[in-house]
Formats: structure tokens, C-alpha cells, sequence
């Protein structure tokens, strides 16, 4: 009886640790700060100690469970934050927090908070969702293809990926009784990539963006609240050794409660080029137009523009660390001196006194 007991202890300790081994859960992170000059602020330079200057600075655990016959339950939870002062950047996950089952040959389904299609889809064809950051997003990241804002309540689709062409899309719920479509939001994206080329298209749709204070689908969009937002975009980009170039175009058109809109067309070209293995350069070019009576505000014109470039040099001093140099300047051009849109900025923690600025940033990234 004692042996019988012993063997089946050990079948169990056998077979309880070939489950655990089938489960994962991994810590990640990054971790960016550096120093960073900025111009024209409240009509002075401002010298800074800055966080997430290339890439937003944040913790993170993923995990997945075999659970046999190649379905998987996976999750992820990530929290944004600031280095330099240590403190998060509103709630505890922030930036992702979700669950679901993927299967290699159906996809992947997830609920929770998690980015639309356009950050999943276009954004990596960008300077900003790619190599060049934060300072290199669009003028206040009006198409957030530098995830400014995630999608709250929300159920996703992806697909496998079906000989080099990917799809998906999201619904995000305002989980308000009686208001259904207030704060809601849906987005829809597909991406294909062939040897060098890589191709990619996206919309994203939010309605009534923060009307109920963060309860609903969109909270903590930069280009204020009680509005909808419709995005759209398509882009391109070619590897050839050591080199990749992109072209994207993005549209947003956003309404205001009152019946105002505001079209804003942006365009942009990027180059990378990787002059040795550890060193790579980059450039951008980006041009931004708004257009509607919006912007007029009774004084000025219904249409103004931007033109934004932006440089840099990042060297890798081992596969999880680099140092990096950029500069970023921004030149608007319209007779309205009010409302958002014509304001000349980078960031958007400091905004331009003028129609212009500039910055220069230097740093340190680190990812974990």
C-alpha cells in the first residue's frame, strides 16, 4: 500500500510539474530618460530632465498557459511611468491590461484595455512607432499613432498570420446602461509583409471621447474630450540591407460638441539607416494641415499647417542598452492665434509661445 501511495506521488509531482512547465509569466520593461533642450516655452528655452524621450518608459507582465491542442490563455499587464520623479502615469496598468486564448491557426481574441488598430498596424511604419519616438509624433499625436490613448472595455481579433497578410480588429464598449454608443469606440486594420516590403492600412472610430469622465471606451486623449474622432491611414516600407524607408498618410477628422470640425491630413517620410551594427541614423520629414471652422475661433484663418523633422543617432552599447541623440523642430504656418491646432509644438508638456520650437535630446534606454 505504502509503494502504491509512493508511485502515485510521483506520478502526480510528475505531472504537476510538466503543467507548470507549460505556463510562463515574464517581467518586462523599459526604462528611457536622458536630457532634453526644448525652445519657445512660455517664450523661453527650458532645460530638462526628461522620461520616456524615445520610447515610454514602462513595467510589464506577460504570461501564456498551454492548454493543449496549440490554444493558449495569454494575458499582459503594463504600466507606464516617469523616471525621473518614479511616478506612475495614472492607473495601475495604464497602457494594457488584458486577457484571452490564441490558437495558431484561428488567432488570438483579448479583452480589456488595449491599443486599436492604427497603433498596432501603422504605427510601426512611423518614425514615432518605431525607431524615432516620442518628439517625432505627428502634431499632438492627432491619429495617436504614438499610443497616446488605449481603447478601455474593449474586445479584440487578431489573426494568424496568413502567408505574410495579418488582419484584425477592435470594439470598445461604453458600458453605460441606456447609452450605448456614448464613448464607444471600434477600429479595423491589415498589414502584409513579403521579403523587404511591408505594407499596412488602418481606421479607428471613437465617440464621445472622455463625455463620462473615464468610464467609457477613450480616456486621456490629447486633443480634449466630448468629441468624435474618425482615423484613417495607409502606409509602406522597404528593407534593403542595412536601410529602411517608409511613406505613411493618416487623415483625422474630429467634431466637437458644438457642431465644429477640424480635418487634419498628415503625411510623412522616414529613413533609417544602420551604419554599423551598433550604430544607426535615422530622419524624418512630416507634413501636417487642419482644416475647419474650428479653428477660426473668430479671429483668423480655417487653415494652418505644420512642417516637422526630425534626426537621430542611437548607438547600441549591448543588445538591451543605447544611447541616443535626436533634435526634432516644428514650423506652423496660419493667422489663428487660438485653439490647439495653432500652436507650433513638439511636446505637449510644453507647448510653444510661438509657432515654432524646437528640441534636442540626449539619453540612455534600457529594456528589460
Amino acid at each position: 500500500m505504502k509503494k502504491t501511495l509512493a508511485i502515485a506521488a510521483a506520478v502526480a509531482a510528475t505531472f504537476a510539474t510538466a503543467s507548470y512547465a507549460q505556463s510562463s509569466v515574464t517581467l518586462y520593461g523599459i526604462v528611457d530618460a536622458g536630457f532634453t533642450y526644448t525652445t519657445n516655452v512660455n517664450n523661453n528655452a527650458n532645460y530638462a530632465v526628461t522620461s520616456g524621450n524615445v520610447q515610454a518608459s514602462r513595467w510589464g507582465l506577460r504570461g501564456a498557459e498551454d492548454l493543449g491542442g496549440g490554444l493558449k490563455a495569454i494575458f499582459t499587464l503594463e504600466s507606464g511611468f516617469d523616471v525621473t520623479n518614479g511616478k506612475q502615469n495614472g492607473a495601475l496598468f495604464n497602457r494594457q491590461s488584458y486577457v484571452g486564448l490564441s490558437q495558431a491557426q484561428f488567432g488570438t481574441v483579448t479583452l480589456g484595455r488595449q491599443f486599436d488598430s492604427v497603433v498596432d498596424y501603422l504605427a510601426p511604419l512611423t518614425a514615432a512607432g518605431s525607431w524615432g519616438g516620442t518628439y517625432m509624433a505627428h502634431v499632438l499625436d492627432n491619429d495617436n499613432l504614438n499610443a497616446s490613448f488605449s481603447l478601455n472595455n474593449a474586445i479584440k481579433y487578431t489573426s494568424p498570420n496568413l502567408s505574410g497578410f495579418q488582419f484584425g480588429g477592435a470594439y470598445a464598449f461604453s458600458n453605460q446602461a441606456g447609452g450605448f454608443a456614448n464613448n464607444r469606440a471600434y477600429s479595423a486594420g491589415m498589414g502584409y509583409s513579403n521579403a523587404g516590403l511591408r505594407l499596412a492600412a488602418a481606421y479607428m472610430q471613437a465617440q464621445g471621447m472622455d463625455s463620462n469622465n473615464g468610464a467609457g471606451a477613450v480616456v486621456n486623449d490629447p486633443l480634449g474630450t466630448n468629441h468624435r474622432q474618425r482615423t484613417w491611414g495607409a502606409g509602406g516600407n522597404y528593407t534593403y540591407g542595412p536601410m529602411v524607408g517608409g511613406v505613411v498618410f493618416t487623415q483625422s477628422r474630429v467634431n466637437n460638441a458644438g457642431g465644429d470640425s477640424v480635418r487634419i491630413n498628415n503625411i510623412e517620410a522616414n529613413l533609417r539607416y544602420n551604419l554599423t551594427p551598433a550604430l544607426g541614423l535615422g530622419a524624418m520629414y512630416a507634413y501636417t494641415n487642419a482644416n475647419g471652422g474650428a479653428l477660426n475661433a473668430g479671429t483668423g484663418s480655417n487653415s494652418v499647417h505644420w512642417n516637422q523633422f526630425g534626426l537621430q543617432a542611437d548607438y547600441a552599447l549591448s543588445k538591451r542598452t543605447d544611447v541616443y541623440l535626436e533634435g526634432v523642430g516644428v514650423w506652423g504656418a496660419g493667422q489663428n492665434a487660438n485653439g490647439i491646432t495653432q500652436v507650433g509644438y513638439v511636446s505637449s508638456d510644453n507647448f510653444s509661445s510661438s509657432k515654432n520650437q524646437g528640441v534636442v535630446s540626449t539619453g540612455i534606454r534600457h529594456r528589460f
